[in-house]
């Protein structure tokens, strides 16, 4: 066995392999770390595969096996999700395709992660060549599995930061046209990006037991579009928080009070609409309400992608660099053959040659929890709640049956506004509770439903109308037709619900707020009369006719 050994080094010091003495086509070749050694009549000795087990101290593999462990709990907490939103009630769930979609693409990266896991692939076809995609059908389905997942994750949330961008700053209503628009771009542009990628570049093993794209074209075909799409969601992200910050301190400017006009919208004879300051804030702070929780994870999910692409990039460029200028990597060699292999004694020099070993460990890390924080900040206390009902359903246990409470005791208190919370009396004191949603109802769609009436953010147009101009007409939170049980069940566990107002709903649309319509005319501002009343005639009116005058008996008014 020693002699084989010796032949294969080909007279490259130890721990070193003679290039030679190995295949040219089997492989990443381009993975090998070779040096031509001029002392031993420039023969090219390479290093032994993998990489990093000889320029990262041993606690990495320990690192990165956590690391792909962490990645099974993540794809546990997705799994959790997607099962809750797939068997359990909206009301426990309040799913949406945004959500939906994203979880599913962070659950195809974890899966990355957890293939190899099962797996335990061999890093290496031979002593100095990695594996690649054509040699591992492990490889070739992490790697994909991970540049699939991580670019749809980045879709997906630059989507998300749109939709939410168009909502607050454009007051756009995205409705069916944007999901469809987000199905497409969110699916189809990775798997071209993906498949591209594959086909100019690969994948092989670079860190652990995952395969990475390789650094050959990379940055053309993988790279730059991952963080051009970072730019743009980094760009909506903040343009969108501008505005917030923008409308909050115009409605600290605002003077205006609520009991001038109610602190809503007036209408001229045109129904053109000015909307205040104040007015303006409420309804931002109404989504962000909503949604904080989307865009926390929209953010966390950024910051990763971002953190991953710069750190990997740097890698590629650091080890490229020391294959082009070998004089790098003089110390190290050196230092190892000075050892005898011994690498613990040599792992301070190899900070010129790749990532340092904490940025490398974090960025799997990172990548790996990503179900975590989908699970913290989309998920509810009621999705538990809910697969207690659905097991004890399903097993046939009875359910205590539920009190009956009457449909407007169900309501909240403060669901009505017309006065809000920043409004103050003379005395200095609140005159209403906070302001929330109330949704009014069109008796052609039926009873009331909370999540079904749709209406753009903009609380002052009236979607009943064609085209979704204002008609003027002040619509009424109660219409006159009959209420079945399952919608009123329906309706009061919304409004029981939590999750409602904390920030885990994702609704495409956001229900009108109370309007105040300013009368015509009024005590403080009268108006003239636009023509003059029309005559009295006494038998158009309430007075009897003369010829009935004689027939009056004062004595017999009460006789039948």
């Amino acid at each position: 066995m020693a002699s084989f050994v010796e032949q294969l080094r080909g007279g490259c010091p130890v721990p070193f392999y003679n290039q030679d003495s190995f295949s040219t086509t089997d492989g990443f070749i381009d993975g090998r770390v070779c040096q031509a050694m001029a002392n031993l009549g420039n023969i090219t000795c390479c290093l032994p595969c993998p990489l990093v087990d000889w320029v990262y101290p041993d606690s990495f593999d320990t690192m990165a096996s956590a690391a792909d462990w962490a990645s099974v709990v993540g794809t546990i907490c997705c799994i959790f999700l997607l099962a809750s939103w797939l068997f359990l009630p909206v009301e426990k769930t309040h799913r949406h395709y945004l959500s939906i979609c994203l979880t599913v693409a962070v659950a195809i990266m974890n899966m990355g992660f957890v293939v190899p896991l099962a797996a335990n692939p061999e890093q290496c076809i031979n002593p100095i060549t990695p594996n690649d995609m054509s040699t591992s059908s492990v490889c070739a389905a992490s790697g994909t599995l991970i540049m699939l997942g991580g670019f749809a994750g980045m879709m997906w949330v630059f989507l998300r930061a749109l939709s939410l961008h168009l909502q607050i700053c454009w007051q756009v209503v995205v409705g069916r046209n944007f999901m469809w628009f987000a199905q497409a771009t969110g699916w189809i542009i990775p798997i071209i990006i993906v498949s591209v990628a594959l086909n100019f570049s690969g994948v092989s093993f670079r860190f652990g037991q995952t395969c990475h794209v390789n650094h050959d074209n990379s940055l053309a075909d993988f790279w730059i579009p991952m963080l051009v799409f970072s730019g743009l969601t980094v760009f909506l992200q903040g343009a969108t928080f501008v505005y917030c910050i923008k409308v909050y301190l115009e409605s600290l400017a605002d003077s205006s009070t609520t009991t001038e006009g109610s602190g809503l919208p007036t209408y001229s004879n045109n129904t053109q609409m000015t909307i205040s300051p104040r007015q303006a804030y409420r309804r931002v702070k109404r989504v962000i309400q909503l949604q904080w929780r989307g865009i926390t994870i929209v953010l966390i999910i950024l910051m990763d992608v971002i953190f991953f692409s710069v750190v990997f990039v740097f890698q590629d460029r650091t080890m490229e660099a020391a294959r082009l200028h070998p004089d790098k990597a003089t110390e190290w060699i050196t230092c190892i053959v000075e050892a005898g292999g011994d690498k613990s004694a040599c792992t301070n020099k190899t900070s010129d040659l790749v990532v340092a070993q904490p940025t490398l460990v974090a960025v799997l890390m990172l990548l790996s929890i990503n179900g975590v924080w989908l699970l913290l900040f989309l998920g509810t206390w009621n999705m538990a709640s809910g697969w207690v009902e659905l097991v004890m359903k399903t097993l046939g246990f009875k359910q205590d049956p539920t009190e009956f409470v009457s449909k407007d005791a169900a309501l909240k208190t403060k669901s009505y506004e017309l006065l809000s919370r920043e409004t103050t009396t003379g005395m200095g004191q609140p005159t209403r509770p906070a302001p929330t949603r109330v949704n009014p109802v069109n008796s052609s769609r039926g009873a009331f439903i909370a999540v079904d009436t749709k209406s753009p953010i903009s609380p002052f147009t009236d979607t009943s109308s064609p085209g979704g101009q204002f008609n003027g007409k002040m619509p009424s939170p109660y219409v006159d037709s009959p209420i079945s049980p399952a919608d009123m069940r329906r309706s009061d566990a919304l409004a029981a619900s939590p999750s409602v107002e904390d920030g885990r709903r994702t609704p495409d649309y956001f229900g009108t707020t109370a309007r105040y319509h300013a009368p015509s005319g009024s005590f403080s501002s009268p108006n003239a009369p636009r023509s003059p009343p029309p005559a009295w005639s006494p038998e158009s009116g309430a007075a009897r006719s003369p010829r009935h005058e004689g027939d009056l008996n004062p004595l017999g008014m009460n006789r039948i």
